[in-house]
């Protein structure tokens, strides 16, 4: 079936299951542990895409601090305060390391998105899987207890009909034993039988 699911989702733009409410709700405690391994893997991919743009953030900010001092220092430098050129040195390879990292956080940036759409592909897919077992299951089920309601509805029926026969013979009979013996003798009788409460159908 997963080549079939494959199929049916490309091309379809697909949200990120983990980020998603209605997808936590969808699996039940069984599909959960079946789907575990992966639902991690994404996971752990958007926290490292969260905490590369947080540094980067971070580092550019700091490099902007450190290029305001470094243009401080440039102007005291060339107004003959030599004392300060340690400083700045240190400012420029401090630069260049933020430019360093940026760069990698950069290139592993762009990577980043690939690999979590393929990830979130893959969970979706497992999903469906899951999904398709359970609906399977489930309408096994379905028509088992259809057939169970459908029989239950026919016995149902039976006995309606077997009660309605026997409430109409007592009424017949009390009737025929009314007329014939008067309301006295049927108290001797002790008939619970009572015409007014019981009305055939």
């Amino acid at each position: 079936m997963k080549e079939q699911f494959s199929e049916a989702l490309h091309g379809k733009k697909i949200p990120i299951l983990t980020l998603d409410n209605k997808w936590y709700r969808l699996l039940d405690d069984d599909a959960r542990k079946s789907v575990a391994e992966t639902e991690n893997r994404l996971n752990d991919l958007l926290k490292r895409q969260g905490k590369l743009n947080t540094e980067t953030k971070d580092i550019k900010k700091m490099k902007k601090k450190l290029m305001g001092e470094i243009v401080s220092m440039a102007d005291q430098v060339e107004q003959g305060n030599t004392g300060v050129e340690k400083e700045l040195e240190q400012h420029r390879k401090l630069v260049e390391e933020c430019n360093e990292r940026l760069e990698e956080y950069q290139d592993e940036l762009m990577d980043l998105p690939r690999e979590i759409d393929r990830v979130n592909f893959e969970l979706m897919l497992a999903t469906m899987d899951c999904c398709y077992a359970v609906m399977q299951d489930n309408t096994e089920k379905i028509d088992e207890i259809s057939k169970w309601v459908e029989e239950i509805r026919v016995e149902l029926k039976k006995q309606l009909v077997r009660k309605q026969m026997m409430e109409q013979r007592n009424h017949a009979i009390y009737s025929y034993m009314h007329d014939v013996f008067g309301a006295e003798v049927l108290e001797l009788f002790d008939l619970t039988y009572d015409p007014e409460e019981q009305h055939p159908k």
